[in-house]
């Protein structure tokens, strides 16, 4: 528990002892009945606002123990916009938009706002709020989940002499961890490689046997163009 307050005449004197006659801190405490480490602190308090002996003339004892034991108050910066997360979360999954892009797009619109660094933590801690998982009910390799990435790659068609396009894709049969990596040339993007056409039928055909496997050593698979 703390401490209990001395009365304000034994505050004064306290400082009328160590400024007008020079009295050790451990006289004053004997003097005054407080301990030293009580006449210590009222000492560095009148110290820290600039009080000593005499008391100014108008500083009645409610006034100098609010000086003496109110903690200094300090001026609150109001609050940085913030943006909408949600809307930040969106944008991002936008082609070519990036969490630098967003946060240039947030200062030009409050000048005030956070930095970079502190924009980005904010906006991983809210990502920590929402749930990254989507429950699914499908069959063994019933399902093939196939993404895209959004920009193409030059190949170059050693045949023709040309350079042609290509998108990259990652494909996953769902419930029988065989994972297909690989890519297909533009215009052919809505089917998939022979081989990894003929691998899914050929997996499915085992899954319904009851016999499927992730074989050894070929858990990642890359596809030919």
């Amino acid at each position: 528990m703390p401490a209990e307050r001395a009365p304000m005449r034994k505050v004064r004197e306290v400082l009328r002892l160590r400024h007008a006659l020079g009295v050790s801190e451990r006289q004053i405490a004997i003097t005054t009945g407080l301990s030293r480490s009580t006449v210590g602190e009222y000492l560095r308090r009148a110290a820290v606002i600039g009080i000593t002996w005499p008391v100014p003339e108008g500083l009645d004892d409610a006034e100098l123990e609010r000086r003496l034991f109110t903690p200094p108050m300090f001026d609150e910066k109001p609050a940085r916009p913030l943006p909408d997360w949600s809307d930040v979360h969106k944008e991002l999954k936008r082609r070519a938009v990036t969490l630098l892009l967003l946060w240039e797009e947030y200062r030009a619109e409050h000048t005030d706002g956070y930095g970079y660094s502190r924009f980005c933590d904010l906006y991983r801690d809210w990502c920590k709020t929402i749930s990254p998982t989507m429950r699914q009910t499908h069959g063994a390799a019933a399902k093939l989940f196939v993404d895209f990435a959004g920009d193409t790659v030059p190949v170059f068609d050693a045949a023709l002499g040309v350079e042609r396009r290509a998108h990259i894709f990652v494909a996953v049969l769902g419930a029988v961890q065989l994972h297909l990596c690989g890519g297909a040339l533009v215009g052919r993007t809505r089917r998939l490689d022979r081989g990894a056409c003929q691998r899914l039928q050929r997996d499915r055909r085992r899954a319904k046997g009851g016999s499927l496997r992730q074989p050894q050593g070929r858990r990642h698979r890359g596809l030919p163009l």
